[in-house]
């Protein structure tokens, strides 16, 4: 039995990050990740590798349509996916290669196997090398999310695909169906269209982007149609068929589509699998998520839960964050999150960002508020990007000119709101942001503007 003051089980983003400011705060730390390389899906097979994909492929894409607009004539471009697909995998590597460091840097346990609580609340590992014990008066639970199937869909069957499979295609799709028109299905499928895939993306409901305030999805939605991604909304998969080609995708009232493989992208589950969660007791709620108090805690003394296995968008970030605040909680007694200034990126081209409330919350809510609304059209550095579609939208209340909320879809959007971010985090209002010199010509120049046009005194529009 290997004694520690804190044990994390699960190496992703949430707890590793944990694992690190424990060990910063002075305790004896441990994490348990059965996977050989630390990361968990963000880094292995989710965000970074999606990223790397993503930059490639829209460099390829700008090479072969865009660059004539800056007078650069490029001719028999070439795509070379192999060596796409193996930069990719060295992002990786090193990124995981760097966990593993900051552990050693850290002096934090890693133990690799499965691990799962005894009836004693200890801990067992499953390793390659046989049975390890352990225990700590704190244990983490930090095991992030799997992908979600829908009635009528075997995510194991031939040519039907999770984000993982869909990152590592040896060779483009002719057709490829996405089902989920989230983050995650625009995201690869913007991927595979500019490799040259016809992509048609399912979705349920009538709109892309469920979540996302309503106007800026609505652009988007008219920006990527025309970029050559098809949507077919109000659509409900009722099953997914091997055919005599590739697959069939059956939909209630409607035409089957055809494709030679489909990724199913409809949100992912709390990955709880095997922790033996039941056998001390913890409490889930409807939807398979761990209970928490505000504390992190779990019903049972000792254990906590962070991250995607809890309530709160699916976000690595939000996990970190959550992370850091759950062992400070432990330690200090202090640990604090504001999910009013968790920032979501989409990842596509343009790039879309998002914090705080959204213009159709506010409207449910009566909350009276004043917008303020900025094209990049009418941004010089936009121009000279040759970037210019999209906007930033800031939301402020409209008594206290407090920012609620700011949407941004167009060049850099996952940067841009930062600055946003900042602002809900410290309360700031409109003013304060239109009245902070941004340098010129940059892109922050849209948030200015749209602060100022929330004030009715946009300058240059």
């Amino acid at each position: 039995m290997k004694e520690h003051d804190l044990i994390v089980i699960g190496g992703g983003p949430g707890g590793y990050v944990a694992a690190i400011r424990a060990a910063q705060l002075g305790l004896n730390v441990a994490c348990v990740e059965k996977a050989k390389e630390l990361g968990g899906t963000c880094l292995r097979v989710g965000c970074i590798p999606s990223k790397a994909l993503l930059e490639s492929s829209e460099r390829f894409e700008e090479v072969q349509h865009h660059l004539a607009a800056h007078g650069i004539r490029a001719k028999q471009v070439e795509l070379d996916l192999a060596k796409m697909l193996d930069r990719k995998s060295q992002i990786v590597q090193t990124l995981a290669r760097g966990v593993e460091g900051l552990f050693k840097k850290n002096k934090v346990t890693r133990y690799q196997g499965q691990a799962r609580f005894n009836a004693d609340r200890s801990i067992s590992v499953q390793t390659e090398g046989g049975e390890q014990q352990l225990r700590a008066p704190h244990i983490i639970i930090a095991t992030g999310s799997k992908p979600a199937s829908i009635p009528g869909v075997d995510l194991n069957a031939d040519r039907v695909d999770t984000s993982t499979e869909a990152l590592s295609y040896e060779q483009p799709p002719k057709r490829l169906a996405v089902i989920g028109a989230g983050y995650i299905g625009i995201e690869i499928g913007s991927v595979w269209r500019r490799l040259g895939s016809q992509v048609t993306i399912l979705e349920y409901l009538d709109r892309i982007l469920p979540g996302m305030d309503s106007e800026i999805a609505s652009e988007a939605h008219r920006i990527f149609q025309k970029q050559g991604l098809e949507f077919r909304l109000k659509s409900k998969v009722t099953g997914v068929k091997k055919a005599r080609s590739g697959v069939t995708i059956q939909l209630e009232g409607a035409e089957p589509v055809q494709a030679d493989r489909v990724l199913v992208a409809v949100g992912r589950v709390p990955n709880t699998d095997g922790l033996g969660l039941k056998e001390i007791g913890v409490e889930l709620d409807e939807r398979g998520r761990i209970r928490v108090n505000g504390g992190f805690r779990t019903n049972v003394e000792g254990v906590y839960a962070i991250g995607d296995v809890i309530a709160g968008p699916m976000l690595a970030h939000k996990a970190q964050e959550e992370g850091v605040a759950c062992v400070e909680k432990i330690v200090t007694g202090t640990g604090h999150v504001n999910y009013d200034a968790i920032p979501a990126v989409v990842y596509t081209h343009p790039e879309i960002a998002s914090v705080g409330r959204t213009e159709d919350e506010l409207k449910a809510a009566g909350v009276e508020y004043r917008k303020g609304v900025f094209p990049f059209a009418a941004v010089g550095r936009a121009r000279a990007l040759e970037q210019t579609q999209g906007r930033v939208k800031i939301l402020a209340d409209a008594r206290t000119d407090r920012v609620l909320g700011a949407h941004i879809i167009g060049p850099r959007a996952g940067d841009l709101i930062a600055e946003c971010v900042a602002a809900i985090e410290f309360g700031a209002s409109a003013e304060d942001l239109a009245r902070i010199s941004h340098a010129h010509p940059t892109l922050a120049e849209a948030v200015k503007e749209a602060a100022l046009d929330a004030q009715g005194r946009v300058i240059h529009m």
